[in-house]
């Protein structure tokens, strides 16, 4: 599993590098404008019909079952039941999409940015109904993604989202001078066909055959449909939470749905590279191991896995939180991205980095979950989470604006993560509860000594420009929590290297 991981942290880090650069691009050209607002909000729908149907749910479903099939049917049995299920996920997403176009301008009006300018509402509805089309191929991408992980493929699987991010990019440098914004909704178009495409090769190579069946009758797609059930209430949740934070950031003025946007993705570069990768390569071994009846396997694997994303996410969150106005500054702030701008962003990223952990441990968590061919539990830890969320929103928005969101999305989600570790740590029998305490503390530590040594450089004489500060302040972050975990003998530091070439060690 380690040469795995580390090929696919590879591409995971390119990916967000790319992420990265895509929004460095989109910054310098719509800042943080009403334009851009509209862009972000029209992605809700788009993004609601996938995740719920095509995305997440049915991937945390589809993975174990399909590993199942795999296992005791062999390849033509697997390989026919993905068949059937991308027939029938490729109809009801395109007949969902065709009603989502029709109902646009009511959804934008009256639930997803009622506090939008007439214009802005007007602009959104165009924007969503382009954004739809790209739903159809993420449904069938997100598929075929989830079979080859479940083989053991994943060099093209994380690929695909490189492909994605480039498109993006191009479509806001060659594009938006002439369409504006709507350049940037073209290029998620080409992102997503590039997305299923540069998969397709993975499919002959692990020697994938195709069906054009419909069998709604049979055993794997029951048995998906009833693991789907929890997990799309669990999704609706989430997707509730982004929704309300669009409609209500809709009512402050222009520019703040687009930091909180900025905030999120920045704060999502190190939750990608270090929980996401993580945990794409091991759900498949989770499933695998439970396919094989071996909890104990599973309980070490899961273990191993949490140690180490802790070890990389802690400091990860002190960097950020301190680095915050600097990082933002050197990133973006350029032409339409103004001072005040990244002062909007700031104050997002720090308040979303709050619940970073948090974010990266339920990532891993989730799985565990799902590999128990349990969607229940995440799910209704999930939905409780969401409505602590919307709650702290609305409490919070009018006192701490964008901040206030994002605190109440940290919040949450902190929540959400020590109910899940409680309820897994019964299931699995135990988490190395002592070993695990002395090693979180200890990492706590070895943060606390980044945070200063950040810090104090942040503002040594002559570090006044931002490229400067970040350019010195994270290589000496990093040798400074290295060499503190070091001393304090953290056992991580070993098991973080397992995921390394050998030539690195």
């Amino acid at each position: 599993m380690a040469r795995a991981a580390v090929l696919v942290m590879f591409f995971f880090v390119l990916s967000r590098a790319l992420g990265l650069v895509r929004e460095v691009v989109i910054g310098a050209q719509f800042g943080t404008s009403a334009e851009l607002d509209s862009y972000l909000a029209a992605f809700r729908v788009p993004d609601l019909l996938f995740q719920l149907m095509a995305g997440g749910a049915l991937a945390s479903a589809f993975i174990p079952t399909f590993a199942v099939r795999l296992t005791r049917g062999g390849r033509a049995a697997a390989w026919r039941l993905a068949s059937i299920v991308v027939n029938l996920v490729v109809v009801v997403m395109a007949a969902a999409a065709v009603v989502a176009m029709f109902a646009a301008p009511w959804l934008v009006d009256h639930i997803l940015a009622p506090g939008f300018t007439p214009a802005q509402q007007a602009l959104t509805v165009q924007l969503m109904r382009i954004l739809m089309v790209s739903t159809i191929l993420f449904a069938v991408s997100g598929l075929v993604m989830g079979a080859l992980n479940a083989v053991q493929h994943f060099l093209l699987p994380a690929a695909a989202p490189v492909v994605y991010n480039l498109a993006i990019i191009g479509g806001a440098l060659f594009l938006s001078p002439t369409m504006g914004v709507r350049g940037l909704a073209v290029g998620v178009l080409v992102g997503a066909a590039g997305h299923l495409l540069i998969q397709v090769p993975g499919l002959v190579h692990v020697g994938a055959r195709y069906w054009p069946v419909f069998d709604r009758h049979d055993p794997g797609v029951r048995e998906i449909a009833i693991l789907m059930g929890p997990r799309v209430l669990g999704l609706a949740a989430v997707q509730l939470n982004f929704w309300v934070n669009t409609a209500l950031a809709s009512t402050l003025s222009p520019g703040h749905l687009a930091a909180l946007s900025y905030g999120w993705l920045l704060m999502l570069l190190p939750q990608g590279v270090f929980a996401q990768a993580v945990a794409t390569v091991a759900f498949p071994t989770f499933a695998a191991q439970i396919a094989n009846n071996d909890l104990n396997a599973m309980r070490r694997t899961f273990s191993l896995t949490l140690r180490s994303i802790l070890f990389l996410t802690m400091p990860a969150a002190v960097g950020l939180i301190v680095l915050a106005t600097p990082l933002v500054t050197a990133l973006f702030q350029r032409n339409a991205f103004t001072a005040e701008s990244t002062a909007l962003v700031v104050t997002a990223l720090q308040f979303y980095t709050l619940g970073l952990i948090a974010h990266s441990v339920v990532e891993i968590v989730a799985r565990a979950f799902y590999a128990l061919h349990d969607t229940a539990t995440p799910v209704s830890v999930g939905i409780g989470a969401m409505f602590v969320n919307v709650l702290l929103s609305f409490l919070l928005l009018l006192p701490m604006a964008q901040g206030g969101l994002a605190l109440a999305n940290s919040t949450a989600t902190t929540l959400e993560m020590v109910l899940l570790l409680w309820l897994l740590r019964r299931r699995l029998g135990g988490l190395g509860g002592r070993a695990l305490t002395s090693a979180v503390l200890r990492m706590a530590v070895a943060s606390a000594v980044l945070g200063v040594v950040v810090w104090g450089w942040q503002h040594a004489p002559g570090l006044n420009a931002a490229w400067p500060v970040v350019l010195v302040c994270i290589p000496l972050g990093v040798i400074a929590y290295g060499l503190t975990a070091w001393l304090l003998g953290l056992e991580e530091l070993q098991l973080v290297r397992r995921f390394l070439p050998r030539r690195w060690r």
